[in-house]
C-alpha cells in the first residue's frame, strides 16, 4: 500500500514488538524510531531488532508514551517522512487531535501518516487520506501532508 520507503526516516508510534517499523527497514528506510511502553512488547522489539542485525542508527527503541516521546522528539527537532500509528484500539478515537497537533512539527514536507485501527472507532486526523482499506473490523488509512498549517 506504501509503495517507496527507501531512505526515509520512520517514527512507528505504539510500536508494539515492531513489525511495522522493521518492514520499513526491511524495504530500504534510513531510520526508525520505535516508541513503545509495555515492557513485554519492548523486550520482544528489542529482541525482534537485534536478530536482525541491523547497523548502529538504523533503529531505536524509545519507552514510554507515544505523546511525551512526540514532544521530546519536537526538542531535539527530528523530522520524519513516515510515521506509522496502532494505538491500541479502545484508545484510538480519543487520541486524533493530541497526536496531530504533537505530529505538525515533525513531519517532513510530503510526509505520509498511516494509521491502522478499529473502523467503527477510527483514529481520525485531520489531513488527505490518500488510500484507505478495510480489513474485517480493521482501517489501514494513509494521509499525505500536503499542508503543515495545525489542524
Amino acid at each position: 500500500m506504501l509503495g517507496t520507503v527507501e531512505d526515509e526516516e520512520v517514527l512507528d508510534l505504539f510500536a508494539g514488538t515492531g513489525a511495522l517499523g522493521i518492514e520499513a527497514l526491511s524495504r530500504g528506510a534510513k531510520r526508525a524510531v520505535f516508541v513503545e511502553r509495555d515492557g513485554d512488547a519492548l523486550e520482544a522489539l528489542a529482541g525482534n531488532l537485534e536478530a536482525l542485525g541491523l547497523e548502529a542508527g538504523e533503529a531505536e527503541v524509545r519507552r514510554g508514551e507515544a505523546l511525551s516521546a512526540l514532544r521530546s522528539a519536537r526538542a531535539r527537532a527530528e523530522t520524519y517522512d513516515l510515521v506509522l500509528i496502532d494505538p491500541p484500539y479502545r484508545r484510538a478515537s480519543d487520541l486524533g487531535r493530541e497526536l496531530s497537533v504533537a505530529l505538525v512539527s515533525l513531519l517532513a514536507p510530503k510526509a505520509r501518516v498511516v494509521v491502522e485501527s478499529d473502523r467503527r472507532a477510527p483514529l481520525e486526523l485531520p489531513w488527505e487520506i490518500v488510500r484507505e482499506r478495510r480489513y474485517g473490523d480493521t482501517s489501514i488509512t494513509i494521509h499525505v501532508i500536503n499542508d503543515l498549517h495545525k489542524p
